[in-house]
């Protein structure tokens, strides 16, 4: 049993989990097929997870009781090494915790632990943020998974689409270098649907401050969708790298980016849990797997 890597799978499905940075980098259908981006040279990831921040500080500070911390974009969990907790065929946990290396940077006790368990068509994952310091604790979370754009290999990329559970008509947010422009703007998504084209990207994130739907699908016009829910999230992200890279990224979030005027104390930055002493939070997330109809 490697202590680098972990693979799980059950009906044909798999899913390999990384110790470092507890992310899945891949996720295969029962004939094989590659359904996560494999983390080439336009981006070198395949699904980090971001904490203790989603996005960017303004000068990449964090300001804490008068003290600033260095704290860049995403946080520093998707550079760490987790430790197994447990692993089995279908299911594995990991954790890691707050120790000289973050304090560093982020003054505070937390336990982040992560578990994948995968069925036959999904893959569910568990987040628990416990606070087990004295002060409360300000942290944001988010999922970052990458997919394959497309999903079946020679399909074009526009033809396919992102169909919510809800109607989505509020303004959604963009960022001007990381961080959140103050002025909201008119929504891409037509009822339901997403249509999905390289250009939608050319001002970084298309982001859902306020979303409507806990569930979204990836379809095309024939071959694998995919359906994505999330529970206890509250944003949803949609991303890609400008310059027609073949990946997208659906990304629940719990925070976002600063405002571009916000310059003050983490823990009254927008967006942020606040956990107290002794108390935890948990987030649910699915990565369901299907066929286009």
């Amino acid at each position: 049993m490697s202590d680098d890597l972990h693979t799980i799978s059950a009906g044909g499905i798999a899913a390999t989990i990384k110790a470092l940075g507890a992310e899945l980098c891949s996720l295969k259908t029962a004939d094989g097929l590659e359904l996560l981006w494999q983390a080439g040279p336009a981006w070198p990831r395949h699904a980090p997870w971001l904490f203790p921040i989603v996005g960017r500080l303004k000068d990449d500070r964090l300001h804490h009781h008068g003290r600033t911390y260095p704290m860049t974009q995403h946080g520093f969990a998707r550079d760490m090494r987790f430790t197994w907790v447990e692993r089995s065929a279908d299911a594995c946990t990991l954790r890691l915790a707050d120790d000289e290396t973050t304090r560093a940077r982020y003054p505070f006790a937390f336990g982040l632990t992560l578990s994948y368990q995968i069925t036959a068509d999904a893959l569910d994952m568990v987040v628990e943020i416990a606070n087990p310091g004295a002060e409360v604790l300000p942290a944001s979370f988010g999922a970052h998974p990458a997919f394959n754009w497309p999903l079946l290999p020679g399909q074009k990329k526009d033809s396919y689409r992102l169909i919510f559970a809800q109607p989505e008509p509020a303004p959604i947010r963009r960022l001007t270098g990381g961080l959140l422009r103050e002025r909201p703007g008119p929504s891409p998504i037509e009822g339901c649907v997403l249509a999905l084209n390289e250009r939608l990207f050319d001002e970084d994130a298309v982001i859902l401050d306020q979303p409507a739907s806990r569930s979204v699908r990836l379809v095309g016009t024939r071959g694998p969708a995919l359906e994505l829910t999330w529970d206890g999230f509250r944003q949803l992200g949609i991303w890609s790298k400008p310059g027609g890279v073949p990946f997208l990224c659906i990304e629940p979030w719990r925070g976002f980016a600063s405002p571009l005027d916000f310059d003050a104390e983490f823990a009254a930055k927008p967006g942020v849990m606040h956990i107290a002493p002794g108390a935890s939070e948990t987030l649910r997330c699915r990565i369901g797997i299907g066929v286009s109809d």
